[in-house]
């Protein structure tokens, strides 16, 4: 049995762990988990004892293959309950993921399948992230960031990379929101910052910074 904060870490490492192919520092954990280095060590040592990471002082942490299982069970959850509370409960997009960070610690495994099966066994939550399935594959969606679109492409607006309040907010407000139809119109050699038209419409100008944190789908 695994505590709460313990899956939590084990969830962090393993998103820090797709963005590199070294090991991960106890300083990038302490990083997100907004924890002191010498607690995150504390915590490494007890998930090393429960072989669920591969962690030496120094060298830095790697999730085991167990430890990664339990990490794509509580990925797979929190992505479903926000499917949930998005799609059935008509929360916005911005307002689910601390709802969620509570309900993927319920530990039912006969739920969660049930859960699956009632969405409809979705491929990924409202951000646009892939859900791992029931033995955790996780999809391959094949999007691209939007800061690598050329001028007069068409794409359709599939998820984001930075789950910011503010962040989502914004889009919203602008009317970036998933499924719509993103036109390029124009990129600006100096900072690659775009104008583009929003569903056939209204046009934007947004920074590169935003780009790239948005995922599309070309036709």
């Amino acid at each position: 049995m695994i505590s709460f904060t313990e899956e939590n870490y084990l969830k962090i490492i393993y998103k820090l762990s797709a963005e590199t192919d070294h090991e991960i520092s106890t300083n990038s954990v302490a990083e997100l988990t907004q924890t002191k280095a010498a607690s995150v060590t504390d915590m490494l040592r007890k998930l090393s004892e429960k072989q669920l990471v591969s962690y030496q002082k120094y060298q830095g942490v790697r999730l085991t293959e167990k430890g990664e299982n339990l990490a794509l069970i509580v990925i797979r959850k929190h992505r479903l309950w926000e499917v949930f509370l998005v799609n059935k409960l008509g929360f916005n997009w911005d307002e689910v993921h601390e709802i969620a960070e509570e309900l993927e610690h319920i530990n039912s495994e006969e739920l969660v399948q049930r859960l699956d099966e009632f969405l409809g066994f979705p491929q990924c939550d409202p951000h646009g992230d892939p859900i791992p399935d029931r033995n955790g594959r996780m999809p391959e969606l094949g999007y691209k960031n939007l800061s690598e679109i050329g001028e007069t492409q068409v794409v359709i607006m599939m998820g984001v990379s930075q789950h910011s309040t503010n962040f989502l907010q914004y889009l919203a407000k602008i009317g970036l929101n998933l499924g719509v139809i993103i036109e390029v119109i124009e990129i600006n050699d100096f900072d690659k910052s775009l104008t583009i038209k929003i569903g056939g419409d209204n046009q934007y100008f947004i920074s590169y910074e935003v780009a790239k944190n948005i995922l599309v789908k070309t036709f």
